[in-house]
């Protein structure tokens, strides 16, 4: 047919008619169209056995006729097989519906299957995270008070706003469970959260027990879920904003304002008392240290004199005069290393005494403190019997010459 046009346009007669040059006659056009077009089905034009303009109709052809035919047939049934053809992304999944019931799942690529009408195919997206938002749209502001007031179990109203992040395990489940699978989630998790809080006190829910409130609504909206089939797996549950009414938010402000001043003076008692507890138990310990080192050191010291006084009555049970003389040497001599006295022998000195009082002072003064201190550590024999009768006779000289001594001074200073 479309030859025929093309051939119609290359008539040698297209643009002449009689002598004139000029555009052709456009009913001599569609008279030749149609007597070519009616030459084509086999039927005669107008009913007589002659074209519009009185030529002879031509010939037909069977064998180009079925061969274009034929031709046609093929290119159709080849466009038709091709359309069979798709692709599935890595983060999809097709299913296969022959005649509207599913045959198979295939997996990512270049998939075929029978043309339409016999099978059909869906692309489902298994990676994409969804979000449901419940209580609220868009933004805290904008609240769903139907969604977002739930009671309690201590019959108090509050207002919770969460969101829940889904995917897709299963495309068979999520075609042909699901009508609505956003309205499903929606409605699971409204029910697992009135559930979880309608279980707990609302102190709880509100400051403490928010993060627990959230994994039990997760884990009861995906056992809603899996009950159901619906191919569909919860990734998170994050509340938004949960918060009493507003009819009583100034209210529950006071109350937790209350509550946290009360918190702060609990640790600050704490915080005292970590500091106050330590000290003490530090002084105490430290006292009990000085306690056991005194007790040692009295129960050491007696211990000494014990062993002492028991080496000396074994030596003076030996010898008693020599030990009676030698403890009163030892005695006198201590007591006379402490005193600022000076004993001078007069027989032998001249008519000039020279007397460095100074020097003799300091000399005096140094055995006077270390004697002291050697008393303080050492203490003297607490018992020296009948030594009043055994007094050697050096000392008794020595004291007449000291107060002859004395008698003579005062004598000169008379004089004077």
């Amino acid at each position: 047919m479309i030859t025929g046009i093309l051939m119609s346009l290359n008539d040698p007669q297209w643009g002449n008619k009689g002598s004139n040059q000029g555009p052709p006659d456009l009913e001599d056009l569609w008279r030749d169209f149609n007597r070519r077009l009616s030459a084509l089905f086999g039927k005669r034009s107008g009913g007589g056995g002659d074209g519009g303009n009185g030529s002879p109709r031509p010939p037909i052809n069977a064998k180009v006729f079925g061969g274009g035919i034929g031709a046609l047939v093929v290119l159709v049934l080849l466009v038709w097989l091709a359309s069979g053809f798709y692709i599935v992304d890595a983060s999809q999944r097709g299913v296969v519906l022959t005649f509207g019931k599913y045959s198979q799942t295939t997996e990512p690529g270049l998939r075929w299957r029978l043309p339409y009408p016999i099978q059909t195919h869906e692309i489902v997206k298994l990676t994409d995270v969804r979000v449901v938002e419940v209580g609220y749209r868009g933004s805290d502001k904008n609240k769903v008070l139907k969604e977002a007031l739930m009671l309690t179990d201590d019959e108090n109203i509050i207002n919770i706003q969460f969101a829940v992040q889904w995917f897709l395990k299963d495309p068979q489940e999520y075609l042909f469970n699901n009508r609505n699978p956003e309205d499903t989630v929606l409605h699971a998790a409204e029910t697992a959260m009135r559930e979880v809080v309608g279980k707990s006190k609302m102190d709880f829910t509100l400051y403490e027990g928010r993060e627990q409130v959230a994994a039990q609504a997760s884990k009861i909206m995906q056992e809603i879920l899996d009950r159901y089939q619906t191919g569909i797996v919860v990734s998170k549950l994050s509340l938004q904003n949960v918060q009493p009414p507003e009819q009583v938010q100034a209210a529950f402000d006071d109350a937790v304002k209350a509550g946290q001043d009360r918190d702060r003076q609990v640790n600050e008692g704490q915080a005292y008392a970590n500091d106050v507890i330590p000290r003490a138990r530090g002084a105490a310990s430290r006292l009990l240290e000085e306690a056991n080192g005194y007790k040692s050191r009295v129960v050491a010291n007696a211990e000494g004199e014990a062993s002492r006084f028991k080496q000396v009555l074994v030596e003076y049970n030996k010898a008693p005069e020599v030990m009676r003389q030698r403890m009163y040497l030892d005695t006198v001599q201590q007591v006379l290393s402490s005193t600022s006295k000076i004993m001078i022998d007069t027989k032998g000195a001249g008519n000039l005494l020279y007397l460095p009082l100074d020097k003799l002072m300091q000399a005096a003064g140094a055995p006077a403190a270390a004697a002291s201190s050697q008393e303080a550590t050492l203490p003297l024999p607490r018992a020296l019997p009948n030594l009043g009768a055994d007094v050697p006779p050096q000392l008794e000289r020595s004291d007449a010459a000291a107060r002859s001594r004395d008698s003579l001074r005062s004598r000169e200073r008379g004089e004077r």
